[in-house]
């Protein structure tokens, strides 16, 4: 259980660099998991290869800057280094960012390592032609999420990809009855966010929406985003 009074951030460092880490690490690896942790690999995984395959489909990412912001252990760091791409990670937990760039200077040659830091999202900083953040804001309710989308709208100048657990009656009612996220060491807050308030946002920051779609498990739900600079007015 989490302490209300506490900030959603400093419990999200804290399980993320604690008992979360050692949990995630194992479901985002390739070892043996329980049933509920292998359904949410295999969902996040999906939205992985469903964010490799818009890129792939442009194949304009060699020398494309690109900042995974909340990299997590790099499922996405490292297959997007291995595509010519440069990038930057980052992830609130030390423990994350640790792991991530032992990932990567296992599988990948000493220039393609993508350059990691220990950061929350509204202190990074940089210009990338494309952010990415996936399945983070599922940790912050909606005012602290739109601060978030707000400042990583600041670092692109092309394209903003974002992921998202969505707000629907379904989906609270799972949330409400403990089947959304389950797991006795599960230990921070989930907050689910309405696709239109997220896209609202990102409209009012000057972009259009490009691609979207749902991924799902049994136990993994995310909506993902593709945002693209709308053109300047005549």
């Amino acid at each position: 259980m989490t302490n209300a009074g506490v900030d959603d951030k400093t419990v999200v460092r804290e399980y993320f660099n604690a008992t979360g880490f050692d949990r995630w690490r194992r479901i985002y690896g390739d070892g043996e998991v329980n049933k509920v942790q292998l359904d949410i690999r295999t969902g996040h995984q999906k939205t992985v290869d469903t964010l490799l395959a818009w890129l792939a489909e442009e194949d304009n990412l060699a020398g494309r800057s690109v900042c995974d912001a909340g990299c997590g252990v790099g499922s996405l760091s490292i297959p997007l280094a291995q595509g010519g791409a440069k990038v930057s990670a980052s992830d609130i937990s030390e423990k994350m960012v640790g792991e991530a760039r032992d990932r990567a200077q296992a599988v990948l040659s000493p220039d393609q390592v993508p350059t990691f830091a220990v950061s929350d999202l509204e202190e990074l900083s940089g210009t990338f032609d494309t952010v990415i953040c996936l399945d983070v804001l599922i940790h912050y309710p909606k005012e602290k999420a739109e601060a978030m989308i707000q400042h990583l709208s600041s670092l692109a100048t092309a394209r903003l990809i974002l992921s998202f657990a969505p707000k629907t009656c379904f989906y609270t009612i799972l949330k409400k009855i403990g089947s959304f996220f389950p797991g006795p060491s599960k230990a921070t807050r989930a907050y689910l966010h309405v696709e239109k308030d997220v896209v609202a946002i990102l409209e009012s920051l000057g972009w259009s929406i490009n691609r979207r779609t749902m991924n799902k498990t049994q136990f993994y739900f995310s909506t993902l985003l593709e945002a693209t600079r709308k053109p300047p007015a005549d």
